[in-house]
């Protein structure tokens, strides 16, 4: 678990550190780059975890149960598309973001 958070706490220094070499230049539109970046990247994560959740799950349940896969089929279709949907939220915010750059 260290190794995971030092990894992030470094990426977060080499995301940054940038924005420091930008900011003598007078521009602080590095930083609406970066926004943007971690708002599609976080949204893009929670949803991959959100989707494989769900697919293995339900794959588990019609192994268990074959007679309710049509159940759990169309469960399983309206949860990936309100996955989905948040991820779209975090691409609607990035390109606002990059629209103010």
């Amino acid at each position: 678990m260290r190794r995971i958070v030092k990894l992030f706490v470094w990426a977060i220094v080499l995301f940054l550190a940038p924005t420091a070499a930008f900011a003598a230049d007078g521009q602080a539109t590095s930083g609406l780059a970066i926004g943007a970046g971690i708002a599609i990247g976080m949204a893009g994560l929670g949803c991959g975890i959100g989707q494989g959740l769900t697919a293995g799950n339900t794959t588990a349940g019609i192994a268990r149960n074959p007679g309710a896969a049509g159940a759990m089929f169309t469960n399983f279709i309206l949860g990936m598309v309100l996955i989905e949907s948040i991820s779209i939220y975090g691409l609607v915010i990035a390109i606002m973001l990059q629209n103010k750059i």
